[in-house]
């Protein structure tokens, strides 16, 4: 089972460090505007511009095409409201209320970035912020179980525990994977389990940490454009995403720039 794990050298430490810096400045460059009226389409491309033109790095969702999916048409996703992930950008403008998330991932030097983040359009309803705080510390309770001779069903079981006491459902079909020089690899991380359970983590494994919460049930369905992911009894969903380099007493974000959110106060870190 970890035949296919990579540990990464210091030279590609070094090189992820650089791509998932510029995913996350990616994001502090397109904060200011979503807002009400704009288009996912618009934000698509002021991300797309931004990577290509200006920090010189390849959109990775672009065309990408794992086994059994036509190729993805767009540089980021948008996932409003009730979409769980992979919404595709196009025409719909955000409104005042909506929550959204933008996953971006670079590729620079052929390496890969990978965050994500949620943002309030306007003023948005209590229950709605509540669920994108509540994802937002499931995923730093994730990201504190992580240290060599951990195991990964500890980030699992932290991030469940902690979603389902707060009333919430952890989507299952979707998680976070190892990340390298390729986009997808192993392994594959979940976000329930059970503590002590799966593979033990061993320093300079890298891999995404990407809750995905949902107000109401878990269960989710696919819309017909074979990539948009929403809930199945159309509550809201939120996700946050960073990438994580496994160190002997803790962990590394490699996602964080200057525009990134600090971890909740309360969440007992490692690093």
């Amino acid at each position: 089972m970890n035949m296919s794990i990579t540990l990464k050298s210091p030279e590609e430490i070094e090189k992820m460090r650089v791509a998932g810096r510029l995913a996350s400045e990616v994001l502090d460059y397109i904060t200011p505007f979503i807002k009400p009226g704009v288009t996912t389409g618009a934000l698509d491309k002021l991300c797309h511009d931004y990577m290509v033109d200006v920090q010189n790095c390849i959109p990775a969702p672009l065309d990408y095409a794992p086994a059994g999916y036509k190729p993805y048409p767009k540089s980021i996703c948008t996932s409003i409201n009730h979409q769980v992930c992979h919404g595709v950008p196009g025409d719909r403008q955000l409104k005042n209320g909506d929550i959204v998330n933008l996953d971006i991932t670079t590729i620079k030097q052929g390496y890969h970035g990978d965050t994500s983040r949620m943002f309030h359009v306007g003023e948005v309803s209590i229950q709605a912020k509540r669920l994108c705080e509540v994802t937002f510390e499931c995923l730093w309770l994730g990201i504190a179980q992580v240290r060599a001779g951990a195991h990964l069903g500890d980030i699992g079981h932290a991030i469940q525990q902690y979603a389902e006491k707060s009333g919430y459902s952890v989507v299952r079909e979707f998680c976070g994977h190892g990340i390298g020089a390729r986009f997808h690899e192993d392994p594959q991380v979940v976000h329930y389990g059970k503590a002590g359970t799966g593979i033990e983590l061993k320093a300079n494994m890298i891999f995404t940490i990407e809750p995905m919460i949902n107000a109401g049930k878990a269960a989710i369905r696919e819309l017909a454009d074979g990539w948009t992911i929403v809930t199945k009894d159309h509550s809201l969903s939120a996700q946050w995403e960073h990438t994580i380099l496994v160190r002997e007493t803790g962990f590394e974000v490699l996602t964080l720039s200057e525009g990134a959110r600090k971890p909740p106060e309360w969440v007992k870190l490692s690093s």
